[in-house]
């Protein structure tokens, strides 16, 4: 028997399947011009709020794949150049709230996954202090919540 529990990845997916089921009807009822509006100068439109969410699932599951081989040493990533050499704001929107939900699905998946003895896991992220496999797979959902928050979606 393991000494991690993983009630922890069970809330987590479970946080994350809840919070999908409330976000896309709302997300699917923003229209397409107003999530092209950036709210002021420099900063980021709806389209590329929800972009740098994909990009935060594609690193994290990445993160959450390679952790459980060992201690993972990955770089961080520059969100802005992502947004940006991505061309989130030029995507159609309801195409990309259909990315988003696919690869957190995904996620949700990989997360269910994860053996619970490699929640200790020690991952470096960047110049970021060390953090465990188990913070940073709850810090994801609280990232989302985070983001999802700006686009005055209710969760």
């Amino acid at each position: 028997m393991s000494l991690v529990d993983t009630t922890s990845l069970e809330a987590t997916a479970a946080g994350l399947e809840q919070t999908l089921a409330a976000a896309l009807p709302q997300l699917r009822n923003i229209s397409a011009a107003e999530a092209e509006m950036r709210p002021a100068p420099g900063k980021w439109s709806k389209k590329e709020i929800l972009g740098h969410l994909v990009d935060s699932a594609l690193n994290n599951h990445q993160r959450f794949v390679r952790a459980q081989r060992g201690p993972l040493e990955l770089p961080g990533y520059e969100q802005d150049f992502w947004v940006q050499a991505q061309g989130y704001q030029q995507m159609d929107w309801q195409a990309l709230i259909y990315l988003w939900e696919t690869v957190n699905r995904h996620v949700v998946h990989v997360i269910r996954r994860i053996p619970a003895e490699m929640l200790p896991q020690v991952c470096k992220i960047g110049a970021n202090a060390p953090v465990t496999l188990e913070y940073l797979v709850a810090d994801y959902l609280d990232h989302m919540h985070h983001h999802l928050h700006q686009l005055q979606i209710e969760i």
